[in-house]
Parts: C-alpha cells; structure tokens; sequence
C-alpha cells in the first residue's frame, strides 16, 4: 500500500508526542514493506532530507505562526496529496483533520484514516476561536473518516457517546534507542545520577509544571528538580515559570533535548513527574515506565490508563497532594523499585509497536475491504 501522513510537522522526532508516534509508526510500516510518505515542515525537518529509515519524506512550506503553522502546511498537504497515488492518507490529531473532507471529496477512492490523539481545545494556549476550530476538526474527523483511531479507551468511550461512532483503540508506543552512554549531558547540567526529578514536556500550561514547581519548592532535598522541554509559542508561560523558580537553585531548566542527551536524562533519574492537567496519551510517560523509572502523575484518567496501576498519582491541579506525595518518595525513594519494575513491564507488554503496526496494518486493510 502507499499510505501519506498528513498532520504531524515532521520526522526524525526532535520533540513531541506526534511526531515521536508518527517516526516509531511510519519506519515500522516500512519495515512490514509499505510505501509510506510523510509530510514534513522546513521549520522542523530539513527540507533536504528526503527519506528516513525507510519512508519517503515530503516537504511543504508552512506559514510558521501559532495559529496557521498546522493548518497552512495540512492545507498544502492535503491538495498535494490529491495529485498522487495514495490507497490511504492518514491524518493525525484533530486540527489537521479539520481539512481531511478535502481528500474525502476530491479523491474518494482512496480511504481516509483519522488518529485523535487529544482533545487539544482543553488546552489553555489557545483563544476562543482556535478552541472553536479544534472541536470542527474534531467533528470532521470523527465524521467524515473512514476508519477513527483513538490512542486511550478513555477516547474511545468519548467518541462512541458523542458521535454514536466505535473507533479502534491503538495506543501510542515507545522504543528506546539505547541509553544515553555517549551523553554528558549530566556532567553539563551538574546533576549526580538518580539524584534528580524529572519531568519532560513541551511548556504549556496545561502540562502544569508550574504545579510540580510549587511543591517542589516546599521540599526540603538536596535532589534536583531537571525540566526539559521547550516553549509552543507559550514565551509568556515559560518566563512565569522561571520566575516561580528562580529563587531555588535547584531547579533546572534543560531545554528541548533528544537523541542521547534525552537518553540519559531518562536513565539516570530518580523519579518522573507528569503534573499534567489534560493529555491525551502522553508519549513522554511511556518512556519513562520503559527505561524503568518510578512514576508520579496527576490523577487524570489519561494518565491513570497509562500507568495501570504501576505508579503512584496526587490529585490533579492540588499542590499541597503533590507535595505529600514527593517527600514520601523522597523519605524512601526505594520504596518505588517494584512498581517501576511492572511499570516496564507494562509497557513492554502493551505498548510495543510492533504490534500497534500490527493493528495499523489491519484497521487499513479493513478500510480497503
């Protein structure tokens, strides 16, 4: 089959949760022997590169804004797309599937699949208007397309009351490329191992970091508190951020990091934190219940499916509960060694890729049926 992705801003990955499932998804299909093409943009995939372990890449140009840098390049996809041979375009996340009637009404031979990721017009970056176009494409997607994938059961339960439709449950995944070994990035940021906190998300209000910065600062620790990730047009959020921290020398600020850096990051920590006040489901949790780490989330049932039970969780939004549960971790930090075991467990045993491209391949075969 020849499969085009459209709605994701490129790959390799360098960060977020689309991109790292579209990358582990896309290169798997190659490897079962599809033809894959995957859409990219100049401002995140150099336009030059043109295939990536195995999948064919295609760059398009974006209006690189807040509000139109996903709908200009879905748009340019989406008629790009028309004048090739496709058996499937599969769109991913619910503002590019705002524009997938195009294909649907232009080419309607060739069958259209939508992934609804998250529910992003909870999330507090944008403006009424922009909330208000989410849910469209929201709306369209889980209308129009022929197949509907959701990436939690939570998702799933949503779209089957709010539009009388069964999606096809088939979670993100996660594969580990070795463990940071060539990295310094320890030595760089002046952490010892297993001595820190992490938490990795892109800063955004609704990943709630600001909470996890709150109660940190009401522990009396010699850890540190290691976040990493980068502004999504948020530069007003990450100032308060660092405003929040800047009287506590323990908290670090390490940037948008991936590849080996990202590795050891994951490796050496003592802890994970999701503060998360909504996901969908979160990429960047996965990694740390495979590389074996303790895991604390925010009770929102996204991220409580996630972890099934292999964690521990603090009341969404409430400070004072996410304090409690970080000084009892850090009065007995072994205290998590087995549930961080069936964490990794978990994960390997439901979230392994081979076989979420298993059922990928199916749900496309069945569109072809």
């Amino acid at each position: 089959m020849k499969i085009y992705f459209i709605g994701q801003k490129g790959i390799p990955a360098k960060s977020g949760g689309v991109e790292k499932h579209v990358e582990a998804l896309t290169t798997n299909l190659a490897k079962q022997g599809q033809e894959v093409f995957v859409y990219t943009r100049p401002n995140y995939t150099d336009k030059k590169l043109t295939t990536y372990q195995g999948v064919r890449l295609i760059s398009r140009p974006s209006l690189p804004t807040k509000h139109l840098d996903a709908f200009s390049h879905t748009l340019l996809c989406s008629l790009d797309v028309l004048f090739r041979r496709a058996d499937v375009v599969h769109f991913q996340a619910i503002g590019p599937a705002s524009l997938l009637w195009l294909v649907k009404l232009l080419k309607p031979k060739t069958k259209v699949i939508f992934t609804f990721h998250c529910q992003d017009y909870y999330h507090q970056k944008w403006g009424r208007l922009a909330r208000w176009y989410l849910r469209l494409g929201e709306k369209i997607g889980c209308r129009l397309a022929d197949e509907v994938i959701a990436v939690s059961h939570g998702l799933v339960d949503y779209i089957a009351k709010t539009y009388g439709r069964q999606a096809s449950y088939v979670p993100n995944g996660v594969a580990l490329d070795g463990y940071g070994e060539n990295s310094d990035i320890l030595q760089a940021l002046d952490l010892r191992p297993q001595k820190y906190i992490l938490a990795v998300s892109r800063l955004v209000r609704h990943k709630g970091l600001q909470h996890l910065i709150k109660a940190f600062k009401n522990i009396k620790s010699d850890y540190n508190l290691v976040i990493v990730g980068a502004a999504a047009h948020t530069d007003d959020y990450v100032a308060e951020l660092k405003e929040l921290a800047a009287d506590d020398a323990r908290i670090i600020f390490a940037g948008e990091q991936s590849g080996d850096n990202l590795a050891q990051l994951f490796s050496q920590a003592g802890l994970f934190v999701q503060p998360s006040e909504s996901e969908g489901l979160s990429v960047a949790l996965l990694e740390a219940m495979a590389y074996g780490l303790p895991v604390l989330v925010s009770d929102i049932p996204e991220n409580l499916e996630a972890v099934g039970g292999c964690g521990w969780s603090f009341a969404n939004k409430d400070v004072a509960d996410l304090t409690v549960k970080l000084q009892q971790w850090l009065d007995k930090p072994e205290s998590g060694q087995e549930l961080a075991k069936q964490a990794q467990n978990r994960v390997n045993s439901e979230y392994n890729w081979q076989n979420i491209t298993i059922s990928t391949l199916k749900i496309y075969q069945l569109s072809q049926a």
